[in-house]
């Protein structure tokens, strides 16, 4: 028989509330992804499980079990990618918060950041570029240990940031426009830079390949991406998996100098 009144206490809202939370955040890093229906596949069928155990049948709780005994095993063979980028984003959120930068300076982990006149450049080579149409990707990053990959995949050049080497580096037909230029607080560390690429099928269709390396990025890195859209000029920036576009140079500078806070 199921018993019909059912002892609630405290730690059972937490632990609801946990449990919530977890979904929610697995959701937001799925969506738009083929693992999404998966995902619901997986939740439909342990909620069928669950009741069945509730009803007491007994043959067929256990062939069920079976399955949920071997599903960790393929869970994280099906969703390697999507566990890889979760944890990824938690250490990403836990070591550019505000109250660990101690642990940051322990593991000798410095953020660095972008001086007020190099963000001026670069915000001037952005909508210089994008006036004229000409495509660009540039990865922001705090800190040089994260983007540690992605430099060995470029041209290193260790150069002060300006304007006219940006505008110069993405220029049709140079040997460095093919590719993103990373910057490490006042350098430009590297340039035809290889970026990982999304998965995503939640992109606008007039984005192309470098939106796409962009979102890619910012799922897989705790950075800020600025991309010239070479067929329509547009400016947008990426950041934790979500993007916005950009009108102006004001709000360029407000979001760079707001993510360095």
């Amino acid at each position: 028989m199921i018993p019909i009144f059912i002892t609630i206490e405290f730690v059972d809202f937490v632990d609801i509330f946990l449990v919530e939370l977890l979904m929610y955040e697995v959701y937001k890093l799925i969506r738009g992804t083929a693992g999404m229906n998966v995902f619901l596949g997986i939740i439909a069928f342990y909620i069928v499980w669950l009741i069945v155990r509730a009803l007491h049948m007994e043959m067929l709780t256990r062939i069920l079990g079976q399955f949920i005994s071997i599903g960790g095993l393929a869970l994280v063979i099906l969703f390697q990618t999507e566990i890889r980028k979760f944890l990824t984003m938690v250490g990403n959120r836990y070591l550019h918060s505000q109250g660990n930068k101690r642990f940051s300076k322990l593991l000798n982990l410095s953020q660095e950041r972008i001086p007020d006149e190099a963000i001026t450049e670069i915000v001037d080579a952005v909508f210089t570029m994008a006036s004229s149409k000409t495509g660009a990707l540039i990865v922001l990053s705090p800190m040089k240990e994260t983007v540690l990959p992605y430099l060995q995949s470029g041209e290193l050049i260790e150069s002060r940031i300006s304007s006219a080497l940006l505008q110069n580096i993405f220029y049709k037909n140079t040997p460095l426009h093919d590719g993103a230029v990373i910057i490490v607080g006042r350098k430009i560390l590297a340039a035809k830079s290889v970026l990982p690429i999304s998965k995503s099928t939640s992109l606008p269709m007039e984005f192309g390949m470098r939106h796409r390396s962009a979102l890619g990025m910012s799922e897989d890195t705790n950075t800020l991406i600025i991309v010239v859209s070479e067929q329509t000029g547009g400016v947008s920036c990426f950041m934790q998996g979500l993007y916005e576009k950009v009108e102006n140079r004001e709000d360029l500078e407000n979001i760079i100098k707001q993510r360095q806070q």
